[in-house]
Formats: structure tokens, C-alpha cells, sequence
């Protein structure tokens, strides 16, 4: 498929790491990597130069999402999608200054998260 897309997916939850796996391959796109912290995640972004970060903004360890997207974005130019449990606004306000492609608020359906990915193919 010419617009596949690679995809680092980073979730601190296994369960909903599964299933955003799952849809992603069932949308046509190739998962690169999981990751479940920030350090991890950056780790996996400068080896596996992914099109796409599906990220979490609360994660695990010192870094959250936001913070992760930043060093990121660094080294490696990836469209970002994050995706939260919460939609407050304060979140929001830190995550514009990552220039991020979309924000999709847990819990989400295939669609959505199509529709995200279609903003950014």
C-alpha cells in the first residue's frame, strides 16, 4: 500500500497498546514500535525514524507526552497524534507548541482514529 505508514504507538496501558496495535495494522499501516515511557519512546523514534507517534500524554516515568513529542521532534520529523483520557485545557495549551496533527480523547473507535490518520496521508 503506497500510503502506509509507519507507526510508533506510545501507551503505558498494555490493554489499549493491544488494541491501537490491532486497528492500526487493520487500517493497512505498520507498527514500528511499542513503547510505554518517554525515554523508551525516543529510543525507538531515532532508530526507527517512524511517519507517525500515536503518543499518550500521561506515560510512565519522568517524561510524559508532551515532553516526549519535544526531544522527538529533536531528531526525528514525525506527525503526531496524541491520544488522552482527559481533554483539559491545560494539556491542550502545552501540546500546541508540539504542532501536533490531531488529539483523539480515549476511549475511541477505528474511525476515529482513521479520520486522524487521513489528516495526515
Amino acid at each position: 500500500m503506497s500510503n502506509s505508514k509507519k507507526v510508533l504507538i506510545v501507551e503505558d496501558d498494555m490493554i489499549i497498546s493491544l488494541v491501537v496495535e490491532n486497528m492500526i495494522k487493520e487500517l493497512g499501516h505498520t507498527v514500528v514500535g511499542k513503547a510505554v515511557s518517554g525515554e523508551e519512546a525516543i529510543d525507538i523514534a531515532n532508530k526507527e525514524k517512524p511517519d507517525i507517534l500515536l503518543m499518550d500524554i500521561r506515560l510512565k516515568g519522568e517524561m510524559d507526552g508532551i515532553d516526549t513529542v519535544a526531544k522527538i521532534k529533536e531528531t526525528v520529523d514525525s506527525q503526531v497524534i496524541y491520544l488522552t483520557g482527559n481533554s483539559d485545557r491545560l494539556n491542550f495549551e502545552r501540546a500546541k507548541d508540539t504542532d501536533f496533527a490531531d488529539l483523539i480523547v480515549k476511549p475511541f473507535t477505528i474511525g476515529d482514529l482513521d479520520k486522524s490518520l487521513k489528516l495526515i496521508a
